[in-house]
Order: structure tokens, then C-alpha cells, then sequence
């Protein structure tokens, strides 16, 4: 169980970090190299979504498995903070905050879930060399 919320763990920072760099340096990978615009799927709101859709179920349940282990449920109530930031701001970002603020929400959200997950790994570390 424990190798399964690390594995969990591990990707949901992975796919967080991807979600930060993709804000960050999208734009200037496009003024560098206009032909990566050919690629619709970079610049478009289904990126964004489709990293939710990974984000989620494992953030979920290596959460879920970590708190079950460590008891700590205060790392789950802030990584739910940060996975409805990215939510909210996948689905209604770009129609409500504009451009700007969009990129900031999902960092600040994405930034939220990688740093949970690493108090999760952390918690579920110390809780093993307890035990």
C-alpha cells in the first residue's frame, strides 16, 4: 500500500510540475519557435483538462492511502484547496479571469497539489520509520 501512494505520489508532482512549466514557458516556446503553434493541443483549454483528468485520480488515491497511514488528514484538506483551484480554473478560468490570472490560479493550484503530495510522501515516511 505504501508503494502505491509513493508511486501516486511521485506522478501527481510530476503532472503538477508539467502544469506549471506548461504556463510559464508555453508562451516563450511559441515566440521562439512559431511552428510549435502547429500543435494545437499545447496552446488549447484541453491541455489544461486533460491534466486534470490525470491529476486527480492520483492525487486521490495516493491521499487517500498516505492519510490512512500517517492520520494526518490536514494534508488532504489542503490538496483539496489546491486540486479545486485547478479545477475551477481549467473549466472557467479562461472565460472568468482572463489570461493573466488564469496562468496565476493554476500555478498557485498546481503548486498547492505538488507541495501536498510532498508532505504526504514525507508524512508516510516518517509513519514507516515509527512503525
Amino acid at each position: 500500500m505504501i508503494i502505491a501512494s509513493v508511486k501516486f505520489d511521485k506522478a501527481a508532482i510530476g503532472i503538477s510540475a508539467l502544469c506549471i512549466v506548461h504556463c510559464l514557458l508555453l508562451p516563450v516556446a511559441l515566440a521562439l519557435l512559431p511552428s510549435m503553434a502547429l500543435l494545437p493541443i499545447l496552446g488549447d483549454e484541453l491541455f489544461h483538462t486533460l491534466l486534470v483528468a490525470l491529476v486527480l485520480p492520483a492525487s486521490i488515491v495516493a491521499l487517500t492511502l498516505g492519510c490512512k497511514q500517517h492520520k494526518n488528514w490536514q494534508v488532504l484538506i489542503f490538496a483539496s484547496a489546491g486540486l479545486l483551484m485547478l479545477c475551477l480554473t481549467a473549466f472557467f478560468g479562461h472565460d472568468y479571469l482572463g489570461e493573466s490570472l488564469e496562468k496565476i490560479s493554476t500555478i498557485v493550484g498546481a503548486s498547492l497539489v505538488a507541495a501536498s503530495h510532498v508532505l504526504n510522501f514525507k508524512r508516510c515516511q516518517r509513519q514507516k520509520c515509527k512503525d
